[in-house]
């Protein structure tokens, strides 16, 4: 551990979403190799992870244990989601929302994680009715903070309002890094150029990007230039690949219980070409954060057209990325 913080490492296992989903990782084997890089604090999205979820039998969740021994892992987080279209005629109600948020309460309370990512789109008051189970079972829920949401973004400015207004120390934030898109990520550009899009006009949506144009005078410009479908797809990417100031998390730090490090891209020299993380690593040191640093990969859908994806050699990369700005390299 470095004596200038207490930051630790870990993945969510969505990093491995493309080789879960093609059979070519088990459970095991996608804990193997975050333990193996160091990073012990597994993140779990159980619609991927459990076949059976919600309903998981006790045979399942025992061999999710005996993984994590043989690895020398432990669970740090559960990612729920909230299916508000469950059915086709109407929308989940708010009883119904509680219930599928305490199932997932006690979900995490079964796997031993003791935070659990709450998806953005959960309605506050769902979140409040929830923090007396929450506070039993001692585990501590964070909203996703994710883009293009932002810490000053009226919806969660409402979360922090009513949130806040329990006094619980269990009701936080999960920040999304993917909020931090300092420059258009190459593997966007490159998938959008694959498509079809028209390179003057894919240089105009970087400059724009670039300058924080807003997205739909981007639109109407480009419009103007004879865009094409693509462009315009690419376009519209832009209001949600938004840069805000990792300096803000400074104000939240004491509620931030887990971060998402997400990530599209680690290149060749080592580092994430859109997101500072060189930028942001300070501040969560300069804040005293204490939690994980979560490695999740999504660039995979940007690339799985023309090349062959490989998580586990960018969650290296990133790992390793993060041990040098950590200090542990």
């Amino acid at each position: 551990m470095n004596p200038t913080h207490s930051i630790k490492r870990g993945v969510s296992l969505y990093s491995y979403q493309y080789e879960t989903f093609l059979r070519k990782m088990s459970l095991d084997d996608c804990i193997a190799h975050a333990a193996g890089l160091g990073a012990r604090g597994i993140e779990v999205v159980s619609e991927q992870s459990f076949t059976h979820f919600p309903d998981v039998p006790q045979a399942e969740i025992d061999g999710f244990f005996a993984s994590l021994e043989k690895h020398g892992a432990y669970a740090q987080c559960h990612d729920m989601f909230l299916d508000t279209k469950l059915y086709k005629h109407r929308k989940l109600n708010f009883d119904e929302m509680v219930a599928s948020m305490q199932r997932d309460l006690r979900f995490a309370h079964r796997l031993g994680c003791k935070t659990m990512r709450i998806i953005v789109n959960t309605p506050p008051e769902v979140v409040v009715a929830c923090v007396p189970l929450a506070e039993e079972l001692d585990i501590r829920m964070g909203i996703e903070v994710h883009s293009p949401f932002h810490f000053d973004h009226p919806w969660i400015l409402r979360y922090t309002e009513l949130t806040r207004a329990t006094g619980s120390d269990h009701v936080g934030y999960v920040p999304d890094m993917g909020m931090y898109i300092k420059d258009y990520p190459p593997v966007f550009r490159d998938r959008f150029l694959r498509m079809g899009a028209t390179p003057k006009i894919v240089e105009f949506i970087l400059e724009a990007h670039k300058a924080r144009v807003l997205p739909d005078y981007v639109l109407m410009d480009i419009r103007k230039m004879g865009a094409n479908q693509v462009d315009l797809g690419m376009a519209e990417t832009l209001r949600h690949n938004i840069w805000s100031n990792p300096r803000r998390m400074l104000e939240f730090m004491p509620w931030i219980f887990h971060i998402h490090a997400k990530f599209y891209e680690i290149d060749d020299t080592g580092k994430e070409p859109s997101i500072p993380y060189d930028e942001i690593i300070p501040v969560l040191i300069e804040g005293g954060y204490t939690g994980h640093l979560s490695s999740e990969y999504e660039g995979q859908r940007h690339i799985e057209d023309a090349f062959e994806v490989d998580g586990r050699e960018q969650v290296r990369r990133q790992q390793e990325m993060f041990k040098r700005l950590l200090g542990e390299a």
